[in-house]
């Protein structure tokens, strides 16, 4: 790269990422497998779900004998919270456990959706960030939402694409651009991605990273399956900066006239 360009860099608060796909390390077959997928991904943070993956008793497998959180960062999250004082508690843990203060809050609205009530949320990112955690937050794709919590001091915004585990990849393209381009900090998609060609589409339209657990995870080759999301991510990154062509309604020859020999 020229001396003149400027480095494309990925930085949540004051911490750079080499990958933009952060990947979940829920939903697979076992730890093994888990760790393979991780590596594959090329991803340096995980997300962990604290209420469900073990992390603290030594009488049970634990993630860090299969992933080690001195090569890999865990973003310890509230997934299964559907309240603040879930969530606070949560949170409070994992800061006791690990030491962990860069984390992802995600209070969910109901069972059946899945969506996130933004209210507890709102309410919730800012007694942490007073707290002093760096916070990733897990929101509606409502502009109105996400500079609100930009505004509370969140570190970075995570938009849904489609419900939570659906696959059906990004719905509401409209308001993700218009999050990304009111945004100050990171934005980040969050649930609904289904396969790597999503990723890519989120990339090229400017998002500054993607997370996927189900996709990878669920997938008949996960191993496989999270390679195919490490280069997706790559190349929709590098298509978001280069500039696509401009659309036309009518056909434009790829050869140019000038200097046709007649």
């Amino acid at each position: 790269m020229e001396a003149n360009v400027k480095r494309d860099v990925f930085k949540i608060d004051k911490k750079i990422f080499k990958s933009r796909l952060i990947v979940g390390t829920g939903k697979y077959k076992n730890l093994i497998e888990t760790a393979k997928a991780i590596k594959s991904s090329g991803a340096d943070m995980v997300t962990v779900a604290v209420r469900r993956v073990n992390i603290s008793d030594k009488k049970k497998p634990l993630l860090m004998d299969y992933v080690n959180p001195k090569k890999i960062i865990y973003l310890p999250n509230t997934a299964g919270c559907f309240n603040s004082s879930d969530a606070l508690r949560t949170l409070r843990l994992a800061r006791e456990i690990g030491g962990w203060k860069m984390v992802k809050l995600e209070i969910l609205g109901d069972k059946k959706t899945l969506y996130p009530d933004m209210i507890e949320t709102l309410k919730t990112t800012k007694v942490l960030v007073k707290e002093g955690f760096k916070v990733l937050v897990y929101c509606t794709d409502d502009p109105l939402h996400a500079k609100k919590l930009e505004d509370l001091g969140a570190s970075a915004i995570m938009p849904l694409a489609a419900p939570i585990g659906s696959g059906l990849g990004i719905h509401n393209k409209l308001n993700i651009s218009l999050i990304i381009k009111q945004s100050k900090v990171p934005v980040i998609i969050d649930a609904g991605i289904g396969t790597a060609s999503d990723a890519t589409i989120a990339m090229e339209m400017g998002c500054d990273g993607v997370l996927i657990n189900s996709a990878i995870a669920l997938a008949k080759k996960p191993i496989q399956m999270a390679e195919a999301f490490k280069y997706a991510v790559i190349a929709g990154r590098k298509s978001f900066l280069s500039g696509r062509m401009k659309k036309n309604n009518f056909a434009s020859a790829s050869s140019p006239e000038k200097d046709l020999i007649s």
